[in-house]
């Protein structure tokens, strides 16, 4: 802080007042710099589990269900016409009641709006089931 008295040539001495900034801003700066320093980097990675390459093979293969929904919303397992969602759903129950639940390979339409799909798989998930698997996903691509 500095104090500066007028001019040596006035009669009436005037007192001005001014705050020196530069060292808070140097202050500033090295505190800047050690917080940049400091914080960690983030990494945006994801964590994932993957099998090892000594998983063994299962001991009989497994079931597959498939489920096809086409443009026109209609539902069909195995390619047999399921007529609404109740029939669905009490399919979808079924084969979550078996010991050995089969893998629901799930295959939707492009022009199929998003809100039947996940209606589809929020019911398998509901009812249960664990092995369920988008298959086509290859007509999304551009």
């Amino acid at each position: 802080m500095s104090i500066q008295i007028g001019d040596a040539d006035e009669g009436d001495a005037q007192v001005m007042v001014d705050i020196n900034t530069t060292p808070l801003v140097d202050v500033l700066l090295v505190l800047l710099v050690m917080l940049i320093i400091t914080i960690p980097i983030q990494l945006h990675s994801v964590n994932l589990e993957m099998p090892g390459n000594n998983v063994p093979p299962p001991l009989e293969p497994p079931q597959i269900v498939r489920i096809d929904l086409n443009p026109g919303g209609l539902l069909f397992w195995d390619g047999e016409a399921v007529p609404d969602r109740e029939a669905l759903e009490a399919r979808l129950r079924e084969a979550a009641s078996r010991p050995q639940q089969p893998e629901i390979h799930f295959r939707p339409d492009r022009a199929v709006k998003y809100d039947a799909v996940a209606a589809v798989l929020a019911s398998a998930q509901r009812l249960g089931l664990s092995k369920i698997g988008l298959v086509g996903s290859e007509q999304f691509a551009p």
